[in-house]
């Protein structure tokens, strides 16, 4: 018996389950995280790298973008563990924060649309306003006062009647509600000099809010207040923010012919190319990293030993798409800076209770 290719077999094995989940027929497996000291320990005897080091983990660490485009942001995170990842996202759906319309005081409503109704549209408007020059409220009375904190709070006004001329072919006038129609009110002075030349408004002019009918009007009062997605979804800066592992597609051996064109035809656009070798036509991977794991390969059972396809369990590729208030990088270097802040306050802990017990 050949017990030196079993181990070695046993011990790649080992390494790739550590570093990738196994996409199957059926299942996907070594979904485990499993990168810490000890868990290998044939790791460790042959190759002495199963010991976690600070020094080995900001070399492995990097951060590449990928796509940067308006509203949008896809960068791959390499090295780190899921649950920092995870943590990374929830920080940037429920904790970083915004400014949104917070109170409505509803003068005239005349509208098909029901007070509350009304009011919940307009607060999910998104504000295009720098957040870090507000503070958050410190209670949930100084949220909804009329008398709050002028340096943490701003107004609008809309006040839109809809109007139509004599005749059959007259104009209906201010037929649709636009966010365009919200106007900055501000509250003194100071905060009209401050917003001079860049004032509070909606992030697209084009939000439909109601439709009003000749004769209907509205007269409203928008106070917004700086807020966390954890409080209110209106307070999420992000409509998106996901992540998934990098797809790793290996072909086992050699595909050629209608075989080729038939794998092509079983993965996401443009991850395999047929090219041509030879007087035979042969399948190669050119772009795994676009597969969605569909796993249509396996219909075929001829061609279910050809493949193996896996997903590397440190490499994330982060999905952005920032609601317009704040721009994607801005999002992702103020979630940085919150995950660093509760780093150090948990370390701050540990070190008082270490104290105290002491």
């Amino acid at each position: 018996m050949n017990t030196m290719g079993k181990k070695d077999k046993t011990t790649t094995e080992s390494k790739r389950a550590r570093h990738e989940a196994t996409v199957t027929e059926h299942e996907v497996t070594d979904t485990e995280t499993n990168n810490y000291p000890g868990n290998f320990a044939e790791l460790n005897a042959d190759f002495g790298d199963d010991v976690w080091d600070l020094d080995k983990f900001i070399d492995n660490f990097r951060v590449r973008i990928v796509r940067d485009v308006e509203n949008e942001l896809e960068f791959d995170m390499i090295g780190i563990d899921p649950a920092i990842a995870n943590a990374f996202r929830r920080i940037l759906i429920s904790e970083v924060p915004t400014v949104a319309i917070e109170k409505v005081e509803i003068y005239n409503n005349t509208s098909l649309f029901q007070d509350d109704f009304l009011s919940h549209r307009l607060g999910l408007i998104p504000i295009k306003v720098d957040p870090r020059r507000f503070n958050l409220p410190v209670s949930d009375d100084q949220r909804v006062a009329r008398d709050a904190e002028k340096e943490d709070t701003i107004a609008f006004e809309m006040k839109l009647k809809c109007l139509k001329g004599k005749g059959a072919d007259a104009e209906v006038v201010n037929r649709e509600v636009l966010s365009k129609h919200l106007t900055f009110a501000p509250l003194n002075d100071a905060q009209a000099t401050r917003f001079e030349h860049d004032p509070p408004h909606a992030v697209d002019d084009d939000i439909l809010i109601a439709k009003l009918s000749p004769g209907q009007e509205l007269d409203l009062r928008l106070v917004c207040v700086k807020g966390i997605g954890r409080d209110h979804a209106k307070f999420s800066p992000v409509s998106t923010a996901s992540y998934r592992l990098l797809p790793k597609i290996e072909l086992l051996r050699d595909v050629t012919g209608p075989d080729a064109e038939l794998l092509q035809e079983s993965f996401t656009k443009g991850v395999i190319e047929v090219v041509k070798k030879g007087s035979k036509k042969q399948a190669k991977v050119v772009d795994a990293r676009i597969d969605m794991c569909s796993r249509n390969i396996y219909r075929h059972e001829h061609l279910k030993d050809a493949v193996r396809m896996s997903l590397v369990k440190d490499h994330f590729i982060f999905s952005i798409e920032s609601t317009g208030a704040l721009a994607p990088n801005e999002l992702v270097m103020d979630a940085i800076d919150i995950l660093i802040e509760k780093c150090e306050s948990f370390i701050s802990e540990i070190n008082e209770q270490k104290m105290s017990s002491s």
